[in-house]
């Protein structure tokens, strides 16, 4: 529910309450006394649905140019008439004028924004490098990336030129500032004792964020989804903001730390999930709004918005299927990558436990083989343990009979290195 309170200009009162009573909407007045322009104060309650059909009446008797209207959430409402007004405004988003107050909200300063976006960015990165997930959701609190992205689409559906180029600009400055900051951090870290050497591909949490696939898709769809609900409903939004800068500033992050290490792979691959993220939050805020119903306030503005919000989704679309030529390949090595490690590991203790190689014992098997190998056509570097007793004669063939064997089961081009140790047993 919401308390409407319109400050009514002199001259007017009749129009504003004549536009109530054909609403049927109850209503309090007050005299005004404090300026000498209005003449009273009147006061009513609504369903979120009939803020803005009510305010449009209002504003066609010219209360919009000439007064102040103030929306309040309610919690409560006591009255029997209220079920009356419920019937006849159904629905559930707020209105236009509240969407636009709500998003200006969640696009603070740009002073502040940057200073929150490189704050949340260094603690983001440092998750990153000490591969702790806890520090990295907690960097993402604190990341005001969902005003941008949610204001953007709000100004598309609105036709407001300045709302919608404010989101896109902060998006893109915001995530080029966050790149930049992992990588001034990551310098800083890798050219002192701070850290010690490191292959930052190895790190889990930066190897996530370089191995893009489908599902990143539909996390980055769901955060846009999230976003457009929670402003369309007027409901908290701070978790959802934490969803959509999960799906941003740690690829950005590391992105960052490939610049850092120069390691183009890291860039690259980091680089297309903050895209895809990035359009796909987009995407899916602005279809949710449009479907939700919101248009400019004025009717000759809606045609030239729906064309606009039709190239604006036509252009991410065909962005998103582009990079989606990325993420099939990325998930398809990914899927190459498992399958090379699981047969490689099973397959050598088969081998070893079918007595095809005598007293030589399986202890483990290591494989070297990452998704840039896929992409780039380099083998699958296996390396199997093997332990023997000091009599044991070794057979010249167990890495080719290995190597023949894995390609054979994969695949793929297998390089294998067998290691033969002594062993000894307890009696």
């Amino acid at each position: 529910m919401r308390l409407v309170q319109v400050l009514i200009p002199d001259g007017d009162r009749m129009n504003v309450l004549a536009a109530l009573d054909d609403e049927r909407i109850d209503y309090a007045i007050y005299e005004e006394t404090g300026r000498g322009e209005f003449e009273a104060l009147v006061s009513f309650p609504l369903p979120d649905a009939g803020v803005e059909p009510v305010l449009e009446k209002l504003y066609a008797a010219g209360i919009k140019e000439q007064s102040y209207t103030i929306v309040l959430p309610t919690e409560t409402v006591v009255s029997e008439r209220i079920d009356s007004l419920k019937d006849r405004y159904q629905g559930h988003r707020i209105a236009r004028d509240e969407l636009i107050a709500h998003t200006e909200d969640l696009a603070p300063a740009a002073s502040t924004f940057f200073i929150f976006l490189i704050v949340s960015t260094l603690i983001a990165t440092t998750g990153l490098l000490l591969d702790s997930a806890a520090t990295i959701i907690g960097a993402m609190v604190i990341a005001p990336l969902m005003g941008p992205a949610i204001s953007a689409s709000v100004g598309a559906v609105l036709a407001d030129s300045d709302i919608t180029s404010r989101g896109v600009t902060l998006q893109i400055t915001g995530l080029l500032t966050a790149v930049l900051t992992a990588a001034g951090l990551g310098i800083l870290l890798k050219e002192t004792a701070l850290l010690p050497p490191v292959d930052i591909r190895t790190i889990p949490q930066v190897l996530e964020r370089t191995s893009p696939n489908f599902l990143s898709l539909f996390l980055a769809l769901g955060s846009g989804v999230a976003g457009a609900v929670s402003i369309i409903r007027g409901s908290g939004s701070a978790l959802v903001g934490v969803a959509i800068a999960v799906a941003l500033i740690p690829p950005a992050a590391t992105a960052g730390l490939g610049l850092a290490w120069g390691n183009p792979g890291v860039v690259l691959t980091a680089g297309v999930l903050v895209l895809v993220n990035l359009l796909a939050i987009n995407l899916s805020a602005l279809i949710l709004l449009w479907v939700a119903g919101y248009r400019p306030e004025k009717a000759e503005q809606t045609i030239q918005a729906r064309h606009d919000v039709r190239v604006r989704i036509g252009t991410i679309v065909l962005s998103l299927l582009l990079l989606s030529a990325v993420l099939g390949a990325v998930t398809w090595a990914s899927f190459e990558v498992g399958t090379v490690e699981t047969s490689a590991n099973i397959e050598a203790e088969a081998m070893f436990d079918s007595s095809q190689f005598g007293d030589l014992q399986f202890e483990s098997t290591t494989v070297d083989y990452d998704i840039d190998d896929v992409l780039l056509g380099n083998p699958a570097e296996v390396t199997v343990v093997v332990s023997h007793g000091p009599n044991t004669q070794l057979p010249p063939d167990v890495a080719q009979r290995l190597d023949d064997r894995l390609t054979n089961e994969t695949g793929e081009e297998v390089a294998v290195d067998v290691e033969f140790v002594r062993g000894q047993s307890s009696t």
